[in-house]
């Protein structure tokens, strides 16, 4: 950060280059498109670059990052919906997705997660798949800990208690 404060370009490529892959697939999350992704990948670093000189950050840099690149894919995607065909939409929110029989517990978990509230995915997500401390996920969603903690175990206890995934909170 002080070297690109001081105008290093090289030093603000290097962190886009140790970032880019994350806050893509933190935009894919949100969004569901690649495309859509990319943009917002694009938006996020214009919007840090506009920061400079003279930004100091506070927390971890992914902390920081998080939220910006949340806002900004919600922001997308929702005007990116505004052009959809409603029709199409609406026979998929209806009917959930059903899984083939056979398919692994990835997919499952998938289908199962889908029917989350989005609060509760993401908690899951930053959790389990980032692998974020709770107080971490709080500064991220800038919300209380007791509501991450709330969140999360409403999430776990709807898959424990999911007829396709509690035979993997069972205990043996």
């Amino acid at each position: 950060m002080v070297a690109i404060n001081d105008g290093d370009p090289d030093a603000f490529e290097a962190l886009y280059l140790r970032h880019r892959d994350w806050a893509v697939n933190l935009a894919f999350r949100f969004t569901g498109d690649r495309e859509l992704a990319l943009d917002v990948l694009q938006e996020a670093f214009l919007y840090l670059l506009k920061k400079f000189p003279g930004f100091a950050l506070r927390a971890q840099f992914t902390t920081f990052l998080y939220p910006v690149i949340r806002n900004l894919a919600l922001n997308i995607r929702k005007k990116n919906q505004r052009y959809e065909l409603v029709d199409d939409k609406l026979e998929e929110l209806i009917e959930p997705v059903e899984p083939a029989t056979g398919e692994c517990l990835g997919d499952e978990l998938r289908v199962v997660m889908g029917n989350l509230p989005p609060q509760q995915q993401e908690v899951l997500l930053l959790r389990f798949v980032d692998e974020y401390s709770l107080n971490e996920i709080a500064e991220m969603l800038e919300i209380p800990k007791g509501t991450v903690k709330s969140r999360l175990h409403n999430a776990l206890r709807a898959l424990a208690e999911n007829p396709r995934t509690k035979k993997y909170f069972e205990k043996e």
